[in-house]
């Protein structure tokens, strides 16, 4: 099989890298700065163990391909913002043999969120959703960093929808034990996004106030979560447990130190810092926003934090450009 890393960043780009260390055949897409860097010095992975360097084929895009493979995997791990434009590039791809890509080729979404999946569903008949527990940064161009140890990450795989017979399922899963992951293979792998889902509801509190210490922070994302919960519970959407969540990744996964890099936050704060144009909370608190919406369930805390880190994204306002108290106070408003 060939692996083809749609958006080679932090997640792509360490997935890609790890892949490409075990022996598997990579392709990185990749743009601008970052592309320039994997073509002229390789893509360097930086994990606690230390630097390590990878050679792998870069492409800007489908059309530098050509005609794909039969055997292809598509890697897809852009923000969720950008998922329908990478998906409308690949899926009408030829593939050799006859047929497209979306017709022929199984697509992984390795990416936050619950919407991802059914908007590859729309493309692609042959959709795995992944639930990412791979702490990750995107360092600079060329450079990602993995602070997982002594497993990288933890990457659930599962067809979509639930039931459906993926060939390739099997194969993927053991190239990624192979590569410093597990990948476990759950019946349903969208209770265990979703329960990720209700995790990164606090990727917004850190992107907005900073690292998420102290009583009132703590408390704030307390909230957000409490009402996702809620949210979910009134829609019917079964989520894993913390407990289970907790029992499957154990100590296999631990966040350590990466040499040379200061630690940051999660991919939320690494856009604001960034300065990105866009950035997930829609995916993320919107999702529940828009659930709470459907089932006639408020979610002001979440519809302030999205809204609030949409305001940043517009204004270029770093991470950190708020206080626990003015998002409370906007949080007030909204509920009047």
């Amino acid at each position: 099989m060939r692996y083809i890393v749609i958006g080679a960043g932090a997640v792509g780009g360490t997935v890609g890298a790890r892949l490409a260390g075990s022996g598997c055949e990579v392709v990185c897409v990749a743009r601008g700065a970052h592309r320039e860097a994997l073509e002229r010095d390789g893509l360097r992975l930086v994990t606690p163990e230390g630097a390590h360097v990878h050679r792998v084929p870069v492409v800007g895009g489908p059309e530098e391909l050509g005609e794909l493979r039969a055997d292809d995997v598509l890697l897809l791990a852009v923000k969720s913002q950008d998922t329908v434009a990478a998906l409308d590039a690949w899926a009408p791809r030829p593939v050799a043999g006859g047929g497209t890509a979306g017709e022929r080729l199984p697509v992984l979404c390795l990416q936050n969120g619950v919407a991802n999946e059914r908007m590859a569903l729309r493309r692609f008949a042959r959709v795995i959703g992944v639930c990412v527990w791979l702490p990750a940064t995107y360092v600079e161009a060329g450079t990602v960093g993995a602070g997982g140890a002594p497993l990288t990450g933890i990457l659930h795989l599962g067809t979509y929808p639930r039931g459906r017979t993926e060939p390739v399922l099997e194969a993927v899963a053991a190239d990624l034990r192979a590569s410093h992951f597990d990948a476990p293979l759950p019946d349903d792998v969208m209770p265990w996004k979703y329960a990720k889902l209700l995790g990164n509801l606090a990727n917004a509190v850190e992107a907005l106030t900073g690292p998420v210490e102290g009583p009132e922070a703590l408390a704030l994302v307390e909230a957000a979560r409490a009402e996702g919960s809620a949210v979910l519970e009134a829609a019917g959407i079964a989520a894993t447990s913390e407990e289970e969540a907790r029992r499957v990744r154990g100590d296999r996964v631990e966040l350590r130190p990466l040499p040379g890099i200061p630690r940051g936050g999660g991919s939320t704060w690494q856009s604001l810092t960034r300065g990105a144009a866009s950035a997930e909370a829609d995916w993320l608190n919107g999702e529940i926003v828009l659930t709470g919406r459907l089932h006639d369930v408020p979610a002001p805390v979440n519809e302030t934090l999205r809204t609030l880190v949409n305001e940043a994204v517009r204004a270029g306002r770093g991470a950190g450009a708020y206080t626990v108290a003015e998002v409370r106070e906007r949080i007030a408003a909204v509920r009047g």
